[in-house]
Order: structure tokens, then sequence, then C-alpha cells
């Protein structure tokens, strides 16, 4: 069979030997537990992993993954399996690590930052899942992320719109504390609550809450807080994120885990992100005269 033209979410051959072993352990220990019957396995997980980054990016339905894909439902059920058994989470990690050591960074953080964002879903959806973000004005989801000083994920929460930031905040800061315990610093912004503040003391965290000068107008980056807006920025170039299109949100978790993988690959390899647009051509003007 012929090698297919590689897409621009392929994974080059440097990214994949950073995902590779884990995914290869995940295979390992799964044949272990006989989980498979003992056959031997059907697809290459490199053109798996290069189909849900596919959606990942570019934000097409399951269904209508191209044909030189493996089959559409087998790529979801291998995400649907990755997802249950933390593998996305895994490889943000493993990648966060190597990346902050690169930048000269101890491999665990001793400050991060938590933010929300409120964005709409599809149709297919639960509304039992969904809510109304009063701020906003937007029906829909709520992302919660927590990221070290550089931007780089912790942890996400994705939840209906309605739940308040303090709410989720406080899952946030249980998992951040047991995770990584070397934290002792947090940034918030004013939308978090002061039992927030109380919760993260009794945990050994000092939480500062950053507001805008009063009666700054326009877009007015915050000392420490900018970063994680910077993330969500990050995650918008992949437009399966620009919305909320999965049923359940413990997927949506997973689609934003994956999206930060991809980033953290390309930044260890030095590769470039390609933007939804291609570079605008260069026209030569006439010269007068």
């Amino acid at each position: 069979m012929p090698t297919r033209r590689p897409y621009p979410s392929d994974l080059s051959d440097a990214r994949w030997e950073l995902i590779e072993p884990v995914l290869s352990a995940w295979r390992f220990e799964r044949r272990g537990r006989a989980l498979d019957f003992g056959r031997p396995p059907e697809h290459d997980l490199r053109d798996i992993m290069n189909a849900i980054l596919y959606v990942d990016r570019t934000g097409v339905q399951w269904r209508y993954l191209p044909h030189d894909f493996p089959h559409w439902n087998t790529v979801y059920g291998y995400f649907a399996k990755w997802q249950q058994d933390g593998v996305f989470a895994q490889l943000n990690g493993l990648l966060r690590k190597l990346l902050r050591e690169r930048e000269g960074r101890n491999g665990e953080p001793s400050a991060c930052v938590i933010d929300a964002q409120s964005v709409k879903t599809s149709t297919s959806v639960p509304a039992s899942s969904q809510g109304t973000d009063a701020g906003k004005k937007i029906v829909g989801r709520k992302r919660s992320i927590v990221t070290d000083t550089l931007g780089l994920l912790l942890a996400v929460l994705v939840t209906a719109a309605s739940v308040q930031d303090s709410v989720a905040g406080t899952h946030l800061l249980d998992q951040v504390a047991a995770e990584h315990p070397g934290i002792h610093k947090v940034w918030v912004d004013g939308g978090y609550r002061q039992h927030l503040v109380e919760h993260a003391a009794t945990l050994g965290i000092d939480m500062e809450i950053s507001a805008r000068t009063p009666g700054t107008k326009g877009f007015t980056p915050i000392p420490k807080r900018w970063a994680v807006e910077r993330t969500y920025g990050w995650l918008m170039l992949h437009r399966r994120l620009v919305r909320d299109y999965e049923t359940l949100p413990v997927r949506s978790e997973a689609m934003i885990h994956l999206a930060m993988t991809d980033l953290m690959a390309r930044r260890l390899t030095s590769e470039n992100t390609i933007s939804w647009r291609d570079p605008a051509p260069q026209i030569k003007q006439p010269i007068s005269g």
C-alpha cells in the first residue's frame, strides 16, 4: 500500500520520538492484562495519534475523517480509551517537565495561575452538562485551567458555564496540591472569591488576587496572570476547541490536554505551529517615476 501524503497536523519523526514511549507502554500494559484477547495489534499507534490530532487541529467531525486514516470508529475508540486511562494527561505532564527543564526551570513548578473561559457548545452537547455564564452571557461550558508561570498546563476542569469560578477553582487547587506539592503561590483574577483564598491557605498555598487598575481601558496585560490568558490563545489554534463539541466534559478535557501536548512537542523540537491562514503573498509595488 502506498504511503499517504502527510497532513500539516501529522507528527514529525522528532515529535513521534517524544510521544511513542508512552503509547507503546500503554499498549504493552494493556496486552499484559489480556484485554485484547491475545490478538496482535491491528493498527499503527502513530496513525491513530495523527488522526486524533487531525480532529483536534481542524475541528472536523469524527465521521468526516479522511479515508486514508484508520476508520473513524477505531480512531474514536482509541481516543476514548486513552482518555479513560489518563494517557493524554500523562503525555502533557511528561512534555511539560521536559520543556521546563529545557527553559532552565525546575521540572516541578512552585507557582501557578488559575483562570476560566466560557465557550459556546454544539448541538451534540447534552443540555444537562451546559449552563449560562451570567457575567459573560454565554450558554455553554466553562474551561477552568491551571498553568505554571510559563503558561504550561497543570490541570483542567470542564463544567457547565453556570458553575462559579471559585467552585471549580476549589477542585483544581485540591488537585494541584496533591499532584504538585511544591506549589506555594497562585495568582487569580477578581472573579475568585475570598473563601477560595482561605481554602488555598489551608493547603499551604498563598493566593493573590490580581486585578486591573481602575479606569484602565482596552487590553492591558496583568503581571503573572497574562501567562494563562496567552495559553487560551494557544488553545484556540486548535479549531476543535473554538467551541465545545464533546458529549462528555472529560473528553473536552482530553482535547485540551491533546492540544497542549501538540504545542509543547513542537516547542521541544523547534517546529512552528501552522496557523489557520497561509502567509499572504508579497505583492511588489511598481516603481514610480
